[in-house]
């Protein structure tokens, strides 16, 4: 079984992973929500809806990412995955703006809600099962760097962040202060509404073909000039396709090499080139130097 095989296959575990999880929380939570009157939920298993429909998208979706480029796609589909994870960050902040709106109607006309011990464990049943899913997410994403999972995981930890939250406003019904369902709320919703945009914000640099920080950069132009053969770097290019870095680069080198030498130094920059981390593919041209055909630039160009 090859590697990209391996991948597609710990894609789809990781993915199968969050809609399950999910649909046992919308199951569990929603029963015992309506037998109850809480709000609080309710509102966390209409929550885990959204999450249902997300995890379906990347499971579906996202597993394209591994497809081999083909005549229609002649540098592959990675940027399928920033597009399913940007979706998922999308629905985040959606969600997380309905709650706000949520807390807020709760504040304002309050709430009603008949307490039980099944409240609380059903909410500790969602944290434990939002636990592992987000754990197993991220076990099986420590090898895959997959931006589609990352954006799962996050989602798990808002997850058990409004569960939490919904805690809380059951724990103030017991109390006698039901107000702290819709505070607690409101001070998670504000919470998921910023981890969503992050996400967005992120998966957009990798959609469009950002350039990465200055850093990576000077580690690319570095890389290069380590090797013996080479005597100037200019016409540097490094831009994101999907989540990988792409590098176009001239590179002077002696131009009475003879041509054997001269691919091998091409190939074996190449190589090292995509040792560099997050580099997914690098393409170099070999110039001869000192004939100033180029613009002038300096050591970091």
């Amino acid at each position: 079984m090859t590697d990209a095989e391996n991948e597609r296959r710990g894609f789809a575990r990781a993915s199968w992973a969050n809609v399950l999880g999910n649909a046992v929380k919308i199951i569990v939570e929603g029963a015992v929500g309506l037998a109850f009157g809480s709000v609080a939920l309710l509102a966390d298993a209409a929550h885990s809806i959204a999450d249902l429909v997300a995890s379906i998208v990347v499971l579906i979706w996202g597993q394209s990412s591994y497809d081999e480029p083909d005549d229609t796609h002649p540098h592959g589909h990675d940027r399928i995955e920033p597009l399913t994870a940007l979706f998922v960050g999308s629905v985040i902040a959606l969600l997380g703006l309905n709650l706000l709106y949520e807390s807020a109607q709760g504040l304002l006309y309050g709430v009603e809600v008949i307490f039980s011990p099944l409240l609380f464990g059903a909410l500790a049943f969602a944290i434990v099962d939002m636990y592992l899913v987000y754990r197993y997410t991220s076990w099986i994403n420590e090898d895959l760097n997959s931006t589609a999972l990352k954006a799962l995981a996050t989602d798990c930890l808002n997850d058990i962040y409004t569960s939490f939250a919904a805690v809380v406003g059951v724990l103030g019904v017991l109390l006698g202060f039901p107000l702290l369902d819709p505070v607690a709320g409101a001070l998670v919703s504000l919470l998921v509404i910023y981890q969503g945009v992050e996400i967005g914000r992120e998966n957009v640099d990798y959609l469009i073909g950002a350039a990465p920080d200055p850093e990576t950069r000077t580690e690319i132009v570095e890389t290069l000039r380590d090797h013996p053969e080479v005597r100037g770097v200019h016409d540097l290019t490094v831009f994101y396709d999907g989540p990988v870095l792409e590098v176009e680069v001239h590179v002077e080198v002696d131009g009475d090499m003879p041509f054997r030498q001269a691919h091998d130094v091409e190939s074996t920059l190449v190589d090292w080139l995509r040792d560099v981390e997050d580099v997914g593919d690098a393409h170099v041209h070999l110039d001869p130097s000192g004939i100033g055909e180029w613009k002038d630039c300096p050591d970091d160009c």
